[in-house]
């Protein structure tokens, strides 16, 4: 089973590739708009994780059928599946801490910015269960980002400017 054959999959698949264009488009044209719907992502993510983890850990073993890596897989059906609340639960607690980053500046925003980057690459072998290709898609929006950390998302278009010339 590869997940395309769930019309729900297939649902959340699109919605989240719509998602990773408009992040790819913004992180490009207005970073600050693509810095805060990425911290709205990865603030959502971290809250419907933990509390799925939580409240039924059971749903986290059907991405062993969908993920296109053996290794994924054997990883889910073996030492996570006796682990799921605290491995999904950390991996939610650094989903808030990278959607905190996003909101931050300088080293802190970068810090996020390459642990998003970390964290979408690596569940791209989850296939469609990631929303794959929007990971990727994802990943090189945030790539763009790191260079325009200077848009700081609390601060008026143009301020930093201002301030080089005085």
């Amino acid at each position: 089973m590869n997940g395309f054959d769930n019309k729900y999959y297939i649902f959340l698949m699109a919605m989240a590739n719509l998602v990773a264009v408009f992040q790819l488009v913004t992180s490009a044209k207005w970073p600050r708009i693509a810095r805060f719907s990425f911290f709205l992502l990865f603030a959502w993510a971290s809250l419907k994780n933990f509390t799925t983890s939580q409240l039924m850990p059971q749903v986290y073993m059907g991405y062993a059928e969908i993920t296109w890596s053996e290794a994924y897989r054997q990883f889910i059906h073996g030492w996570f599946s006796s682990h799921v609340k605290w491995i999904v639960g950390l991996i939610a607690f650094c989903q808030m801490l990278i959607a905190i980053s996003l909101l931050l500046n300088n080293r802190l925003y970068r810090i996020g910015c390459m642990g998003a980057m970390t964290f979408l690459v690596a569940i791209i072998p989850l296939g469609i269960g990631s929303g794959f290709p929007a990971t990727a898609v994802m990943t090189i929006a945030l790539f763009i980002l790191l260079d325009k950390g200077k848009y700081k998302l609390w601060e008026p278009p143009g301020e930093h400017e201002v301030s080089r010339i005085r």
